[in-house]
């Protein structure tokens, strides 16, 4: 039985550093949830800061956007000229994605500072990639309402998980070339 953990104490220590780093943060991103849990219910503030980005955005390509609370209170909608395109809840946020992007990483622990300056930046270009992927498909929905379905359901997750795919290949590549030295 020893030898087995020997053998794949690697693989091991990756589980379980990925499992306790996501269940540690997911524990913490979940009590922030539970602060904003009122009687009134409002979307939490970084679920109204991503909707309002989004929206600033769609304005900076001209469009006519407005940003408000759904009435109930658990999302925001995001409107052009007075078509509801999208209603962004707390999954679209990007925290839980930036969550399992950050589990991974720290599974692959590499140097300190390289490791905590990759989180970061990666996480930067997962939130921003959110952005974008909501202001692309409202646009899309805006311009091609035909194809809604089709960009809500394929696009949206191609997008923000190969993105994510991606930062963690790069990642291994970065880990794999320090592991050799």
């Amino acid at each position: 039985m020893l030898s087995l953990f020997r053998k794949y104490r690697l693989v091991l220590r990756f589980i379980f550093i990925f499992l306790g780093s996501y269940f540690l943060f997911s524990s913490l991103y979940n009590g922030y949830l539970i602060l904003y849990d009122t009687e009134q219910p409002v979307p939490d503030p970084l679920t109204r800061l991503v909707a309002r980005q989004s929206g600033t955005l769609m304005e900076s390509l001209g469009y006519n956007v407005e940003v408000v609370m759904h009435y109930t209170g658990l999302s925001m909608k995001l409107m052009v000229e007075d078509i509801f395109l999208a209603g962004i809840v707390e999954g679209c946020n990007s925290a839980s994605i930036i969550i399992l992007f950050v589990s991974f990483v720290l599974a692959f622990f590499g140097r300190p500072l390289a490791t905590f300056m990759y989180i970061f930046a990666g996480s930067v270009i997962i939130y921003v990639a959110n952005i974008l992927r909501i202001v692309i498909l409202a646009v899309g929905i805006y311009e091609y309402p035909q194809y809604s379905g089709f960009m809500h359901s394929v696009f949206f997750p191609l997008a923000i998980y190969g993105t994510v795919f991606i930062l963690w290949l790069i990642w291994v590549r970065i880990y794999s070339v320090w592991k050799k030295g």
